[in-house]
């Protein structure tokens, strides 16, 4: 198979040539601007590229309802140029082929559960944590969808007791995204992460925040591995703060499960596909849509 792939993120976008086993051959990057003038660098890049499929996993919200007359447009998005674009339409003016769109992070969990962290099992969620945060995820073998995609990025969460920031996020203040992103980081210590590295109040107070949306995936979703990518988590040292918040939250509660480990160094992950999982992702869209038709 030869198929294409493009990561349509809200900074940039990464179009790929790869194949049916997540192989990527040929990839290019640039900024992410007007509908128009991205996606004509999109159309460019395949064109005359003789492609069997290609898979968008995109930025949102979007809108993934078949029998919706907005299916395949980007919705409600901050990015006002986008806001109810029709973006998979775009694309299939230009391309003759099998098109799969989903969001970025879903398809960065199929891309996991495919060629990464959750190869062979049935179940898994992907969290992105930078400019951002959307998690997708895998359930019974299939992408989480329901009237919508899943906004887990958008869940609320408890404020800590010496927490005083009240969110950077437009709709909702102080839903996880707006107390754990990247810009809250920033906003709230009036530095990047980046140069937060040594600063261990910093990522304790971070793990708070991300173990609290864990807990609540865990218990609803029950999903056999936990993900995370995205810029904020190069900050290595936030994994063991993380899985050490998930197990105090959780009391062994789910102790039994066979998919726990003591210190869930196991459990919770980064990529195995680094940050290549959602153009490999994306990739695994293209693939999904020629073997399910």
């Amino acid at each position: 198979m030869r198929l294409g792939a493009v990561e349509a993120g809200g900074t940039k976008f990464v179009c790929a040539i790869g194949n049916e086993f997540g192989e990527i051959l040929e990839r290019s990057s640039f900024p992410t601007t007007t509908p128009q003038e991205t996606l004509e660098q999109v159309i460019t890049f395949f064109h005359q590229k003789k492609l069997d499929a290609i898979g968008i996993g995109s930025f949102g919200p979007i809108d993934l309802n078949t029998a919706s007359a907005t299916y395949g447009y980007v919705r409600n998005t901050p990015k006002l140029a986008w806001r109810n674009y029709h973006v998979l339409g775009h694309m299939k003016e230009h391309f003759s082929v099998p098109i799969a769109f989903d969001t970025d992070v879903n398809a960065a969990a199929l891309g996991e559960s495919t060629w990464g962290a959750a190869k062979g099992l049935d179940s898994c969620i992907y969290m992105t944590v930078g400019t951002g945060i959307g998690v997708g995820a895998i359930v019974e073998g299939k992408l989480l969808h329901g009237m919508s995609h899943p906004e887990m990025g958008h869940i609320l969460v408890k404020p800590h007791h010496l927490d005083s920031f009240t969110g950077v996020c437009p709709y909702h203040g102080n839903c996880l995204e707006g107390m754990a992103s990247g810009p809250a980081i920033e906003k709230r210590w009036n530095q990047k992460g980046a140069k937060l590295q040594a600063s261990t109040e910093v990522w304790e107070l971070e793990a708070y925040y991300l173990a609290q949306a864990l807990m609540n995936y865990v218990l609803i979703l029950a999903p056999k591995r936990l993900i995370i990518g995205g810029g904020v988590m190069k900050q290595e040292q936030l994994f063991p703060l993380v899985r050490q918040q998930l197990s105090e939250l959780l009391q062994g509660y789910v102790s039994e499960n066979q998919h726990f480990c003591n210190d869930l160094s196991t459990y919770i992950v980064p990529p195995a596909l680094g940050d290549n999982a959602g153009v490999c992702g994306a990739l695994a869209l293209a693939k999904r849509s020629l073997v399910q038709g």
